[in-house]
């Protein structure tokens, strides 16, 4: 028993390096030489450089909040002068992620429950299914000279037949609007907003996002906007439709903090170039109701036309990652810093490095050669003996304690 841990204890203490066996040859030394650099500048270029797999990535985490800013006045037969502010334009006050600016509309005031013509049309004929009211089957006057049919809905019918052009709320184009972003990557607990540090509320109070003089603020022009996304605002205001303001927070941890800021872009997200008509802009209808002083409901109807923006929050970070060099490490560094030691450093170095390298254009590396066979197969056998006395320690163990219990 004593024996066997002695032996147990030999071979936990034992350190093997492996033979060196050195060819003189040019063209041998070539092609390794080739090879060995190949492997290099793939680790570096492709691993390193492209792929950057020696850091660890995360994904973002994101709140957003938007406030919108500016007044418009409007004069119309139906609305009279009416001043819009922030209130009536932004629907709803508070989005996900979006926000919606009215720009256009078409408005149906003083509707109430009754029976009323349908408005003209070519593709209604009587006895369809209408999504303005319920047919009551008969055909009245809509004009002097046209009779269409008569609904049970609320009247007078919406006529969206004509859409005002140019929009009504143009003065939009300089509206601006605050975005307030924070993010959070989880994993290395970072956290950033983009209004960043320096940013006081004097600065905000008068700045407005410019790519050159201003690219840190966080206040965007609507028409900017659209204009840098190649876009016209007073004919995209007509119609409607959907944007995209993108935040793109990819960074480098490794880097400085300072360095880690959103970039900003702008894009169209509907498809403007659809082949239906129908699929053209972006509009929903909303009503305001109300009770005359007979105690009737009556409502107004509005058809609104706007933009909407929705902010898209993406990015990805990337850190060092210390497994990876641990792993480098214990995989290449191990063995060559204690054959370092070995060759340098221990008293018998020169013995070592006789056996170490064998050199094949010399004429006495015939018994080397010899010697290095025989070494090879006396570590193969040590490492057989000391498996054997391991797995027979182990089951010994066993069985004494299986005898105890």
């Amino acid at each position: 028993m004593l024996n066997c841990g002695k032996k147990c204890v030999g071979c936990l203490f034992d350190y093997e390096t492996p033979v060196m066996l050195v060819i003189s040859s040019k063209r041998v030394g070539a092609v390794f030489r080739l090879i060995q650099m190949l492997i290099i500048a793939y680790v570096i270029v492709y691993e390193c450089w492209i792929q950057q797999n020696y850091q660890e990535t995360d994904s973002v985490v994101s709140s957003v909040s938007t406030k919108v800013k500016g007044t418009a006045v409007t004069n119309t037969s139906v609305l009279g002068v009416h001043v819009w502010d922030v209130a009536e334009y932004i629907i709803p006050p508070q989005g996900e992620n979006s926000f919606f600016v009215l720009t256009n509309m078409i408005v149906t005031p003083a509707q109430m429950q009754s029976r009323c013509p349908e408005v003209q049309n070519e593709l209604i004929l009587c006895g369809m299914m209408l999504l303005t009211g319920v047919q009551t089957g008969l055909c009245v006057n809509y004009s002097a000279s046209v009779k269409t049919c008569e609904v049970l809905s609320w009247c007078p019918l919406e006529n969206d037949t004509e859409i005002p052009e140019p929009a009504l709320l143009e003065a939009a184009e300089d509206f601006t609007v605050l975005i307030k972003n924070s993010i959070h990557y989880p994993k290395f607990k970072f956290r950033k907003q983009n209004i960043l540090p320096h940013i006081n509320s004097t600065y905000l109070k008068n700045c407005t996002f410019n790519r050159k003089t201003d690219p840190e603020c966080p206040i965007f022009r609507m028409g900017d906007m659209l204009e840098e996304a190649g876009e016209d605002f007073r004919n995209m205001a007509v119609k409607g439709g959907a944007m995209g303001i993108l935040l793109d927070w990819t960074c480098d941890l490794d880097m400085k903090e300072q360095l880690c800021v959103p970039k900003y872009t702008f894009s169209r997200l509907d498809n403007k170039n659809s082949e239906s008509d129908a699929a053209h802009g972006y509009n929903f209808r909303y009503a305001k109701y109300f009770k005359n002083s007979e105690n009737t409901e009556t409502r107004t109807l509005v058809k609104a036309y706007g933009i909407r923006f929705d902010v898209i929050v993406f990015g990805k970070v990337r850190c060092l990652q210390p497994t990876a060099f641990v792993e480098i490490f214990h995989c290449c560094a191990v063995n060559a810093v204690c054959d370092w030691f070995v060759l340098n450093f221990m008293e018998k170095k020169n013995y070592y490095k006789k056996h170490k390298f064998i050199h094949l254009d010399k004429m006495e590396d015939t018994d080397a050669l010899v010697t290095m066979i025989f070494l090879k197969q006396a570590f193969r056998l040590h490492n057989i003996i000391c498996s054997f006395t391991a797995n027979f320690a182990e089951v010994l163990m066993l069985m004494l304690l299986l005898r105890c219990f």
